[in-house]
Order: C-alpha cells, then structure tokens, then sequence
C-alpha cells in the first residue's frame, strides 16, 4: 500500500510570488514547476482571486520619416488646418454681413448660403438667390423652384463642377482614383 504524502501548505507570500508572476506574463505551467504547487491549484487561485493580466496595447508603430519629422509635418497640417478655419470664419461673418464672398473656396458655398438663410431668413435666402442670378454654380445650390438644395448634394455638385480645382487642393494625382469627385 502507497503512502499518501501530506499536504502542503503555502505562505501567501510564495502565493504573492506566484501571481506577479502570472500577471507578469508567466505561464502557469512554469510557475507551478518553479514553485512547486500544483497547476490546478493554480489555477483555483488565479479565479477565486481575480488574477488578471494587464491588456497589452500595440505599440504605436514609429512614422518612416522618425518622429520629429512626423511631428514637424503634423504641426505644419495643423497651421494650414487652422488658417483656412479662421479664413472661414471671417468668411462667413463678411457673407453674414452682406458682403461678397472673396477668399472662400467654392466647396463652402452651400454652406454658407444655407447658414445664411438659415439665421437671417426666406427673404434674406430669396434675394441670394436673385443675386447670384446666372452664376455658373447657383444651380448647384438651388432648385428650380429656389429652394436650397441638401448641403451634401449641393456641394458634391459643386465640387463636381470644379473637379480639377478639388483634386490638387486634396493632392490627387492625375490618373489615379478617377471616380472622384
């Protein structure tokens, strides 16, 4: 007849050992082997308790230009970003003023003639529309019967009718992703 051996017993701090262990990416079967326990213990400790490991996150992966170079080239996207949103702006607050548009590009005009009927009313967005009259671009943004058209369809229109304009402001090339606009 075989002896039974007697149980162990663990301090908790070989059992502290065993979970920074495991929650540091150590393998159960390792830990178990190095300290002697057994795995299914192991394991009935890691649930009772709640071991968890901390979700590693992919590291970010490092631009081909290095980081400075990144850094320099979205600072410089920033700039642009930023003037052309205040040069917006004042855009907007001389049309809202009744001035004429002069810096805007065109892809902004549904906008801002929606902004303006919007804010200043239907008699403010009729005589924009008898201003702009025969421009070639006013029946991108009106219908027929001088309603203001959608302002995702009135600027696909728009920049349609100025194609070549849009794709070397966005940097298209010629010969490439000839579908758009």
């Amino acid at each position: 007849m075989r002896e039974r051996q007697a149980a162990r017993f663990y301090s908790e701090d070989l059992w502290a050992q065993i979970r920074r262990g495991w929650e540091q990416g150590q393998t159960g079967a390792s830990l178990a082997k190095r300290y002697q326990v057994g795995l299914a213990n192991l394991w009935r400790r890691r649930a009772s308790e709640g071991w968890e490991r901390p979700t590693e996150t992919d590291p970010v992966p490092e631009p081909l230009e290095g980081w400075d170079r990144y850094a320099r080239r979205k600072w410089d996207e920033f700039e642009v970003e930023v003037a052309e949103a205040r040069q917006l702006a004042r855009d907007l607050v001389a049309f809202m003023r009744g001035e004429p548009m002069t810096e805007a590009p065109l892809w902004h005009l549904a906008f801002l003639f929606a902004f303006r009927a919007e804010h200043l009313g239907a008699e403010t967005a009729a005589l924009d529309r008898a201003r702009a009259g025969n421009q070639p671009w006013a029946d991108c943004v009106w219908d027929e019967e001088g309603r203001l058209k959608s302002l995702p369809g009135a600027e696909y229109q728009i920049v349609r009718m100025h194609r070549e304009a849009w794709r070397r402001q966005v940097g298209l090339p010629d010969g490439v992703a000839e579908d758009w606009p």
